[in-house]
C-alpha cells in the first residue's frame, strides 16, 4: 500500500513523502495559493476535496464504492467491465459491493489511509439511477464517519427526481456528466436512454438526455449544491462544441468543469474503440482548455478514475482492499485521520508563503512561458525518483505564476530494479512531447542524456521542495534572475 503514511512524513525533507485562492481563469480551481478571493462558505466546502480543489489533490484522497451497477444510458465511450484490476477508466471495477459491505469497507480504508476525505458513488453504472443503493451506502457510511464529506457522479438523466434526497443526506458535491447541448451532436455519442419504463434512441434520446441535465443543473443550484461537470472531449465529434457546453452550464450555476479525453482503445470493447475514434493529444487538450479559460472553472487535474478506485489522485489502492482482506468486525479509530488534518494545515501555511515569495520572483522575468513536468508522491513537493513515476504533473510557467496545467501517464521506466530503454524512446519521450524540463528527486546519468538528447532537461537540484518554488527558482535563473531566484526562495 505505497500510498499509506505516516503522518509526519508530509513534510519531511530528504525522506518518504506522502502518496499522495480562488478559481483563476488560467489554472485549476482552488490555486496553490490556497483560498484566494473564494467565499468562505464555498472554501469550506472544497479544501479537503481532491476533486474540486487542485490544491487539495495534494494532500486529500478519494474513495469510490461500487454500489450502483444498474444503467439508464449508453454512451459510444462506454463499457461497463467486472474484474478489470489493470485498467483505470471509469466504468470498471473489481467487484461490486451491497452498502454494508461498502461501509465495511470504508472503515477499513480510514484506518489505514489518513487522507481519506472524501467517498464518491460512481458507478459502475449510475448513482441516481440506482439511487436506492446509493442513499442506503451514504445512510450506513454517515453512522460510522460523520466528518466524511459525500458525492456523486451521475450522467443526469434520473438526477431532477432525487435532488431534494441529495439535501437531505448533505451531499454538497454533485459530479453531471454533459457532453452536449446540441441534441443533434448527442446522436453521436448516445445510441439510446431508458427513461420512465421506455427506452428512447436517437434525436429523442438526445432531446430528454439535455432538457433533464439542464433541468439538473438548475435545481442543483437552487439547493447550493456544488456541480461539477464532466464532458468527455471526442475530436471530430464534439471537441468544438464544448465551447457552447462551457457557456451553457456557467450560466446555470456549475462550479467547475471538467475536460476529460476520450479513453480510446478496441481492447475495451467501446463503440468508440471499436470503430477507431481517437482521443485527443495533450496538446489538444491543453489547447481547449485554454479557449476555456474565461468561461466557467476548469478542473485540470482529473485521473478519470475507476468505480472502484481508493486513494490520492493518480493512484489506485482499490486492490489492497478487497472484500476478502477486510475485517467484518472492523472499528473506526477516527484518530490518524485528526492527526493528519493537523499536518496538513501546518503544511499548506508553510507552502502558501513559499508560493507568495515565488510569485513575486516570477513576476520580475519577462520571459515566454514554458511546460515543465514534474514527478511527485504528494504534498506538493518535488519527491519522486524519474524511474518511478507513473505519472508527471504538467505545469506552465511565466511571469504570472506556476500554473497546473494537467497530467500525462507513463510507463515506469525502472522495471524490476533496471532502466528500460524502451519504454523511455517508445513512452516517455513521446508522451512528454512538448516539455521542456522534468523535476525529480532522483535521476540516472543514462536516462539523463537521453532525455536531454530528445530536448528535455531533466532537472534534479531540487528535491523534496515545494513544486512551486522549484519551477520559479529554475524559471527565474534561465532568465538571468539567478540572485533574485536563490534568495528569496531558498
Amino acid at each position: 500500500m505505497s500510498n499509506i503514511v505516516s503522518l509526519q512524513s508530509i513534510t519531511k525533507r530528504g525522506e518518504a513523502q506522502p502518496q499522495a485562492s480562488g478559481c483563476s481563469t488560467k489554472s485549476s480551481c482552488g490555486s496553490s495559493a490556497g483560498q484566494g478571493e473564494m467565499p468562505e462558505h464555498v472554501w469550506n466546502k472544497i479544501k479537503d476535496h481532491p476533486c474540486y480543489s487542485e490544491e487539495a489533490h495534494h494532500y486529500f484522497a478519494r474513495m469510490h464504492v461500487a454500489v450502483a451497477p444498474a444503467c439508464n444510458i449508453q454512451c459510444n465511450y462506454c463499457n461497463r467491465k467486472y474484474d478489470c484490476s489493470n485498467e483505470s477508466r471509469p466504468g470498471v471495477t473489481s467487484e461490486r459491493m451491497t452498502p454494508e459491505q461498502a461501509a465495511l469497507k470504508v472503515v477499513a480504508v480510514a484506518n489505514k489511509v489518513p487522507q481519506l476525505s472524501v467517498l464518491g458513488i460512481a458507478g459502475p453504472g449510475d448513482s441516481m439511477f440506482d439511487w436506492r443503493k446509493t442513499f442506503e451506502t451514504f445512510r450506513q457510511v454517515e453512522k460510522r464517519l460523520p466528518d466524511l464529506k459525500f458525492c456523486v457522479s451521475t450522467n443526469g438523466l434520473a438526477l431532477p427526481d432525487h435532488i431534494d434526497a441529495l439535501a437531505d443526506h448533505n451531499i454538497d458535491h454533485v459530479t453531471v456528466t454533459i457532453n452536449m447541448v446540441d441534441p443533434e451532436i448527442g446522436t453521436l455519442i448516445y445510441p439510446w436512454i431508458y427513461h420512465n419504463g421506455k427506452r428512447y434512441t436517437g434525436l429523442d434520446a438526445s432531446k430528454i438526455l439535455h432538457e433533464r441535465q439542464m433541468e439538473s443543473l438548475e435545481a442543483l443550484a437552487s439547493k447550493n449544491i456544488l456541480v461539477k461537470v464532466n464532458s468527455v472531449m471526442i475530436p471530430g465529434v464534439n471537441d468544438q462544441h464544448l465551447l457552447e457546453v462551457n457557456a451553457a452550464i456557467k450560466a446555470r450555476g456549475a462550479f467547475l468543469h471538467n475536460v476529460m479525453p476520450l479513453i480510446s482503445d478496441a481492447a475495451h470493447g467501446t463503440h468508440f474503440g471499436l470503430t477507431g475514434q481517437r482521443g485527443p493529444s495533450a496538446a489538444e487538450l491543453k489547447d481547449l482548455q485554454d479557449k476555456l479559460a474565461g468561461g466557467a472553472n476548469l478542473m485540470r487535474h482529473c485521473r478519470q478514475c475507476r468505480a472502484d478506485a481508493v486513494g490520492m489522485l493518480g493512484e489506485d489502492l482499490s486492490q489492497d482492499f478487497t472484500m476478502d482482506k477486510i475485517d467484518a468486525e472492523v472499528e473506526y479509530d477516527p484518530e490518524a485521520r485528526r492527526l493528519y488534518r493537523e499536518v496538513v494545515e501546518r503544511e499548506r501555511a508553510d507552502r502558501q508563503a513559499a508560493v507568495a515569495v515565488a510569485e513575486d520572483t516570477l513576476a520580475a522575468t519577462a520571459a515566454p512561458a514554458r511546460l515543465v513536468a514534474v514527478a511527485t508522491k504528494g504534498g506538493g513537493r518535488v519527491n519522486q525518483h524519474f524511474g518511478h513515476a507513473s505519472e508527471f504533473q504538467v505545469y506552465e510557467v511565466d511571469h504570472d505564476g506556476v500554473r497546473f496545467v494537467g497530467h500525462r501517464k507513463v510507463d515506469n521506466y525502472c522495471q524490476g530494479g533496471w532502466g528500460d530503454d524502451d519504454v523511455l524512446e517508445d513512452n516517455l519521450v513521446p508522451t512528454l512531447a512538448g516539455i521542456e524540463a522534468v523535476f525529480v528527486s532522483k535521476i540516472g546519468s543514462c536516462p539523463k542524456k537521453d532525455l536531454a538528447a530528445a530536448g528535455i532537461t531533466a532537472i534534479d537540484a531540487y528535491p523534496f521542495e515545494y513544486i512551486e518554488t522549484a519551477i520559479a527558482r529554475w524559471y527565474a535563473e534561465i532568465n538571468g534572475q539567478a540572485d533574485v531566484a536563490l534568495g528569496s526562495i531558498a
